[in-house]
């Protein structure tokens, strides 16, 4: 198929990495890889951070331009046979997909979309009701996640919805082969405020409570909260923490193949493909078993997720692996084994065709 891609948050070539120009980019090698034609429709932008109507109204503006842009566009070449939208949500509805759609007589899938009541009550019940009508609209939601999923469902009962966990391109990543004496840990992920830093401040709080015991830290990340997160750590001195700054994907492959164990609270973690990253490296991970951590790391298999807030037990949760060489091993081999077999980008594509299959028909393939 010809498939239309557009991600109302950050398109996938947006000048800043983030996990979701990530995950868009993979949702289209998966698709590529499927054998369809992908091509990034429009690359507009419809996040608003409050719900004045100020800037609302104008992207809804600038979003009919697009539409019509589109279709004028369509009238000379091929139109797309399904439009396919990845992560719309209350501040960055898809205001273009639907409407395209509906003219062109297409199917229209989500990805990643979400819903929670409660910003219902917060001046954005408009652009709640352009989420829900898009998940009405679409032929099969993806959902990455259990609690995505039920967010969806419980407000929009007459949806569907599809499981299609996260996933990677394993490529990069080579099985992580330390020393049991090394006992180094490592983190990666961005310098800045709000869940980000919450994270890095509980791992420092956790690792202050096992400075007794030998080990060392590898960040691997940058951002605005770069000289607040470096203070966090400054109780530890120079010669416990390695500060690596941004790296590209095959240089975090090679930071990552030289650590024992993955280290990264999580805090609101929507799932977060850098487990799935370390884990495809051989890393057992540490986490919280807190929003969609659970859906990429398997607890006590594959990593210790310990409970939302528990600082003490993250702590614990460390110290256990760093002085259980045996565990730390059979974790690292089952994570390296869960990852490439099962979230997978070879994995994913097929899972994605056979929910594409199984939602359109196989008549619309043969068409």
């Amino acid at each position: 198929m010809k498939i239309a891609f557009y991600a109302p948050l950050k398109s996938p070539g947006h000048p800043v990495p983030s996990g979701d120009r990530l995950m868009a980019r993979q949702i289209m090698a998966a698709l590529d890889m499927a054998g369809h034609r992908v091509e990034v429709a429009s690359t507009l932008r419809s996040f608003t951070p409050t719900p004045d109507p100020g800037p609302r109204l104008e992207i809804a503006r600038q979003a009919e331009d697009e539409v019509m842009r589109l279709l004028v566009r369509w009238q000379s070449e091929p139109p797309p046979d399904l439009w396919f939208t990845y992560h719309p949500y209350y501040k960055t509805p898809d205001l273009i997909g639907p409407p395209i759609a509906a003219r062109l007589g297409i199917p229209y899938v989500t990805a990643e979309a979400s819903y929670s009541r409660r910003h219902d009550e917060n001046g954005w019940r408009e652009n709640q009701r352009l989420v829900a009508d898009a998940v009405r609209l679409a032929s099969v939601n993806l959902c990455f996640t259990e609690r995505d999923r039920i967010g969806l469902s419980d407000a929009i009962a007459d949806g569907r919805y599809a499981h299609f966990p996260p996933f990677i391109d394993t490529a990069p990543f080579k099985r992580s082969a330390p020393t049991s004496k090394a006992r180094r840990l490592i983190t990666v992920a961005m310098l800045r405020k709000g869940d980000k830093f919450d994270s890095y401040a509980m791992l420092a709080r956790a690792l202050d409570l096992i400075r007794d015991q030998e080990w060392s830290l590898t960040i691997v990340g940058d951002g605005p909260m770069r000289t607040e997160v470096r203070s966090l750590f400054s109780i530890f001195g120079e010669s416990r923490i390695v500060w690596r700054g941004e790296r590209s994907t095959g240089e975090i492959a090679e930071e990552l193949a030289t650590a024992d164990l993955y280290v990264w609270p999580g805090c609101k973690e929507a799932y977060g493909l850098a487990y799935l990253e370390a884990q495809a490296a051989g890393l057992p991970v540490v986490a919280q078993a807190t929003a969609g951590v659970p859906e990429v790391v398997v607890a006590n298999k594959t990593g210790l997720l310990t409970p939302e807030g528990d600082v003490a037990a993250y702590a614990e949760a460390i110290a256990q692996l760093l002085n259980d060489h045996d565990r730390r091993r059979a974790m690292a081999e089952a994570a390296h084994d869960f990852v490439h077999h099962e979230r997978s980008l070879t994995a994913a594509s097929r899972r994605l065709e056979t929910i594409l299959r199984k939602y359109l028909g196989d008549t619309y393939y043969e068409r």
